[in-house]
């Protein structure tokens, strides 16, 4: 089989395996939102870049590797939505950096960010006073979600996202795990993991349920 045959073969193999973990794993892999959607692109990438020039790696190994790949992703994505320990693990939590104008030095020393990149963060949006944020919040994805004074009430708060409770959050609209507890009997659930997503909603907790099996 001729050199550039065998090249193109190993890309056609190649483009199919990305076709089918976007179907199989969601199309935000085109656009990562968690660290396991960036680690999965970066090993595929480098699968596919790293082995489809080389000769000494045959068309039936190249397959092989690939399909041990995605076996592994699906495992992983298995993992990460019904073990809530292990999500936890690989997408971590939103970490509040800002609260009622107060900066958490330890958080942001912990997630990496600086007071310049801090600073330039709130400057990028219209912000120049520390004071004047009442929450700033790092999500999953390395981006800043700010809320200044006289916002709250018009945001929408992700209280609950795939049964977990998100404390920071009901820190800050102060709130506790009773009140949570109350709200999701009312709801007729019997406790978070059975919500899918709950926004706090002007002064309301809106419960989206898992599908019924």
């Amino acid at each position: 089989m001729g050199f550039y045959s065998e090249i193109l073969i190993k890309f056609i193999l190649g483009m199919l395996a990305i076709i089918i973990q976007i179907n199989l794993v969601g199309k935000r892999n085109l656009a990562p939102v968690t660290p396991l959607d960036q680690l999965q692109n970066y090993v595929l990438g480098g699968i596919i870049g790293g082995i489809i020039y080389n000769q000494a790696i045959t068309i039936l190994q190249f397959l092989m590797v690939l399909v041990a790949w995605t076996l592994v992703v699906m495992i992983l994505q298995f993992l990460k939505n019904h073990v809530r320990l292990f999500k936890l693990f690989v997408d971590g939590r939103p970490t509040v950096l800002v609260k009622n104008g107060r900066l958490n030095v330890e958080a942001c020393l912990r997630r990496g960010i600086t007071a310049d990149e801090l600073m330039f963060r709130l400057r990028s949006s219209g912000i120049y006073e520390l004071a004047k944020v009442k929450s700033a919040v790092l999500e999953q994805n390395g981006q800043l979600s700010i809320i200044e004074y006289g916002e709250a009430e018009r945001i929408r708060y992700p209280l609950i996202s795939d049964g977990i409770v998100n404390l920071d959050i009901l820190e800050m609209i102060k709130k506790d795990e009773v009140w949570v507890g109350q709200e999701l009997r009312r709801a007729g659930f019997e406790n978070a993991s059975q919500v899918f997503l709950g926004e706090y909603i002007d002064g309301k907790l809106h419960l989206i349920s898992y599908p019924t099996k």
